[in-house]
């Protein structure tokens, strides 16, 4: 692996790690930042958001950043730790007063021991054998080819709602997984397994449910998975469960239609990039100035009406990375023209003054707090700068290490 990782990088991705760095916890993991960059006092440490921050440092371990291999291994340490249940097994959703046991959580939790693993970091290869131990045991249904959303503290009872949004995480932690175990600890036959997995996942998503509604994918099931197309009407702006169509997973899902595709390799079936296309178009088609002025909106009706019309980062940071994959794959000049459309519009998100971008702005470009407030982590952020410089792998620490070994060829 070549030890010169510059091509990779940008000054805006040093100054992002270094906002990133502000996050840490002498009392274990990360916590949430505020606008300015300093730790805001009032909210609690939150289980994703560790995990996220660790996998964000364990990427720039394997880009050599200096001072990355001690965040990540302080990340690794809290989850391991003060962040784990050691009573029950598993994560709850803070280790400061929310002990519900999420799938959402746990899907993180899995992609940062993935992340680490990759990187060498001490005890991601352990994190990562319990986590996947803890999904396959509570989360992972696999008559349903889908994972359950959530359980109370103790394991006794599972939530009725089935959710999206955590089987979309699912699929990335699992091909993160895979290249972790493949590549890093020379395990093939369970990276298989959840290359399998992950397809199942995006089939029944994005082949089945997607593309059955015209690519308006619906979020929010029942526990015979059931669509609820109603669920949050009185509540459309939550932060992860909105109502409606939400336009930004609908780019997430497309990109990571192609990051299976790339891990299955000559096994992919064909529809995966038509697919991922089709989803992608729609929620460009839909959701870009959807009411009349330049973003992305947060999420339409099902008649492509903006319900929320807030400008979130990560929806345009989802809306880079997946023109990125696209243009990488099929080499159609198109989508480097959007690409170059969204870097232009991220001018607006960017905050000279901290290093990171704004999470959230009004349609008309102010900074917005309707349901965010601060900027807590750097994990949409971090990707959409890499992604635009890596092959397409099932993962994006397998990106980069394909990259720093001179592999840049089209997946």
């Amino acid at each position: 692996m070549s030890s010169s990782p510059p091509p990779l990088l940008t000054g805006e991705l040093d100054r992002l790690l270094a906002f990133a760095a502000g996050a840490r916890r002498d009392d274990g993991g990360f916590g949430y930042l505020a606008a300015d960059g300093s730790l805001d006092p009032t909210k609690p440490r939150e289980t994703y958001v560790t995990a996220r921050m660790t996998h964000v440092f364990s990427l720039a371990v394997l880009l050599g950043r200096p001072g990355a291999a001690d965040l990540a291994a302080h990340g690794v340490a809290a989850l391991t730790g003060p962040f784990r249940d050691d009573a029950h097994g598993g994560w709850p959703a803070s280790p400061d007063g929310d002990d519900t046991k999420a799938a959402y959580v746990h899907a993180f939790v899995v992609l940062a021991g993935a992340s680490a693993a990759a990187a060498g970091v001490p005890g991601g290869a352990a994190l990562l054998a319990e986590a996947l131990s803890v999904w396959d045991e509570h989360f992972w249904d696999d008559a349903a080819g889908m994972a359950v959303e959530e359980w109370d503290a103790a394991w006794t009872t599972c939530a009725d709602y089935r959710g999206v949004n955590a089987n979309m995480h699912g699929v990335e932690a699992a091909l993160s997984a895979a290249d972790a175990l493949e590549d890093a600890l020379d395990d093939a036959s369970r990276a298989d397994e959840l290359r399998r997995r992950a397809l199942r996942v995006v089939e029944r998503v994005v082949h089945g449910e997607a593309r059955s509604r015209d690519w308006r994918l619906p979020e929010h099931f029942d526990a015979a998975w059931t669509v609820l197309p109603e669920y949050n009407a009185d509540c459309p702006s939550d932060p992860f469960r909105p109502y409606g169509v939400t336009v930004g997973h609908q780019l997430e899902w497309s990109r990571l239609a192609l990051h299976t595709r790339a891990a299955l390799g000559p096994a992919a079936p064909e529809w995966l990039l038509a697919d991922a296309a089709a989803l992608y178009a729609a929620a460009v088609d839909r959701g870009w100035r959807a009411d009349g002025h330049d973003g992305f909106v947060y999420t339409l009706d099902w008649s492509d009406r903006p319900v929320v019309a807030a400008r979130m980062h990560w929806v345009l940071a989802e809306a880079v990375g997946a023109a990125a994959v696209l243009a990488r794959v099929t080499g159609d000049p198109r989508y480097d023209a959007d690409l170059r459309r969204w870097d232009e519009h991220a001018t607006l998100f960017r905050d000279d003054a901290t290093g990171s971008w704004h999470h959230e702005l009004t349609p008309e470009g102010q900074v917005g707090t309707t349901t965010w407030s601060g900027k807590p982590d750097a994990y949409h952020v971090a990707q959409a700068l890499l992604l635009p410089r890596l092959p397409v792998r099932g993962s994006v620490a397998a990106g980069v290490r394909a990259a720093l070994a001179g592999d840049q060829a089209r997946s």
